[in-house]
């Protein structure tokens, strides 16, 4: 087995020319001969004279518009040959071919492809690499005699272990470079196998991120997968633990939901004060009054820059976690003299991102997972169901619907009380409707907030009118709420009879 492993013979074939020029600049440094092919070869000869084509080799430039190039056996046995074997170095030289030491490669952009608007099949099936991953793993395969790069990630690490080296690399960094060699390999056809499985088998390949310190409690283990951390960056404080993560989604799905400055208060999975205001500062005053118990230790999600007087108001009150898109120096400086309390920077166009991962929901059952959509609706005006006499005025219609989106991320059964744009009382979790009216009315009196004309927001229909009765006996006038009960005719009868106000969506909002 050969440790250090001169580079003295590249093959070069991209898609994704980024970078390529500072990197063959240190190729050629090292005295590398470097041979290349179709569009990448026209690439590196306007910079290099020195780039030989693969032709050479293979005796062809390419065939069939170009869907052959490099799917030649002399490629391959320069490739897969063993360098300490006399017998494949003597038919490498009886074919006229020397070994490669060294072979850089990036696919076609299927992933990409597939997410574009309106894509042809035909447009799909051209953006399938065939010749790359074949590269890629036979030099995979025969990582002891050749070194693999099959991303423009490894670019740095590559150059930094040929001038530690000489020129050369280890072993150890050639077996790195191959394992991750197959899972780009693995990662690229599950995506295509994936695209014309449609629905009917299910592939994901996802690299380990990080190890976690323990799951939802010390004596579980957990590991974190995918890209989260690339969109939702910590910038200060503790490492993120698996609570937190899941914590982390509630809170910016939610704020995210809304145009205006938004900000959501999450406790284990689920809000205790959410708002919506002119700037993020009144937002999280707003949402902190709901439940100020509750949220000692919350989660905070902003959907808008985080600005010096939000940082002050942040600093008053213990929390776990505060997430935005922005956060001005002068609250980053407030902020960070909590050291331990966590800071993350999140992607505000990661709820635009068409992957799999983002479109659908994952949860694991006993021999198996059970997928979905993900719940994106939201609710519009011109959407809504009238069904009582009395109509609500444009603020309590933008009341119902903030209260009913809010509802989206309670635990069903959900009720959701709310007035000028904050939430004044949340009850959720309960297997009784009933219980969840009793419980968002007593949080509200808890905190002397003043129910009188409120509204109330229901994830689920009424299945009878004993949640409206109770609500509206502690002050709520307006209600909304899916429909769809057998009982819907009393519910709004009952609303009738009392002058309250109800809009049906006829969209449900369950959370398990």
């Amino acid at each position: 087995m050969i440790n250090l492993l001169p580079i003295k013979r590249a093959l070069i074939s991209v898609y994704d020319k980024s970078n390529l020029i500072e990197l063959v600049k240190v190729l050629e440094k090292f005295g590398v001969e470097i041979f290349s092919s179709g569009g990448t070869f026209d690439f590196l000869r306007k910079e290099f004279s020195s780039i030989k084509p693969l032709s050479e080799i293979s005796g062809i430039s390419s065939l069939l518009d170009g869907r052959v190039k490099t799917l030649h056996p002399f490629v391959h046995a320069a490739i897969l040959a063993k360098k300490d074997s006399e017998k494949h170095l003597q038919e490498l030289k009886d074919a006229g071919v020397e070994p490669f030491d060294l072979v850089i490669v990036n696919f076609y952009p299927f992933e990409k492809v597939v997410e574009k608007e309106n894509i042809s099949e035909n447009e799909v099936i051209e953006n399938i690499d065939i010749g790359g991953p074949t590269l890629v793993r036979s030099a995979a395969k025969n990582y002891e005699n050749i070194v693999v790069i099959s991303s423009i990630i490894q670019y740095e690490n590559f150059i930094k272990e040929l001038k530690e080296h000489d020129g050369m690399t280890t072993i150890d960094f050639r077996r790195m470079l191959a394992a991750e060699a197959f899972q780009r390999i693995v990662e690229y056809d599950v995506a295509i196998s994936n695209y014309f499985s449609k629905e009917v088998n299910l592939n994901i390949t996802l690299p380990i991120e990080k190890i976690l310190r323990y799951g939802e409690n010390p004596h579980q283990t957990a590991r974190l997968y995918g890209n989260f951390l690339k969109t939702f960056q910590p910038i200060h404080g503790k490492e993120l633990s698996y609570n937190n993560i899941l914590d982390i989604v509630s809170a910016t799905e939610l704020v995210f939901e809304f145009e205006k400055s938004a900000c959501a208060i999450i406790k284990h999975n689920s809000p205790c004060g959410v708002a919506i205001g002119n700037s993020s500062s009144e937002a999280f005053i707003k949402a902190l009054k709901c439940d100020p118990v509750s949220a000692f230790g919350g989660i905070v999600a902003f959907n808008k820059k985080v600005d010096r007087a939000t940082a002050e108001k942040l600093n008053e009150i213990f929390l776990e976690v505060v997430i935005a898109p922005e956060f001005e120096n002068d609250a980053l400086e407030i902020l960070k003299k909590k050291k331990d309390r966590r800071l993350v920077l999140v992607d505000q166009k990661f709820k635009d991102k068409k992957s799999f991962l983002n479109l659908n929901e994952i949860r694991s059952i006993p021999e198996g997972i059970l997928v979905q959509s993900k719940d994106n609706v939201v609710v519009k005006k011109d959407e809504l169901e009238f069904v009582t006499y009395q109509r609500p005025d444009e603020n309590e219609l933008e009341d119902l619907i903030f209260a009913f989106t809010v509802a989206k991320y309670v635990r069903s059964n959900a009720i959701v009380f709310a007035k000028n744009g904050m939430t004044i009382g949340i009850g959720g979790g309960q297997t009784s409707r009933v219980d969840s009216v009793k419980i968002a009315i007593m949080k509200a009196k808890e905190f002397n907030h003043n129910l009188e004309d409120s509204i109330v927001a229901s994830d689920g229909f009424f299945p009878f009118a004993d949640s409206v009765e109770l609500a509206f006996k502690a002050g709520a006038k307006s209600f909304i709420q899916p429909g769809g009960s057998i009982r819907d005719a009393e519910v709004i009868k009952f609303a009738n009879d009392n002058n309250l106000k109800m809009v049906l969506t006829k969209i449900r909002h369950f959370k398990h």
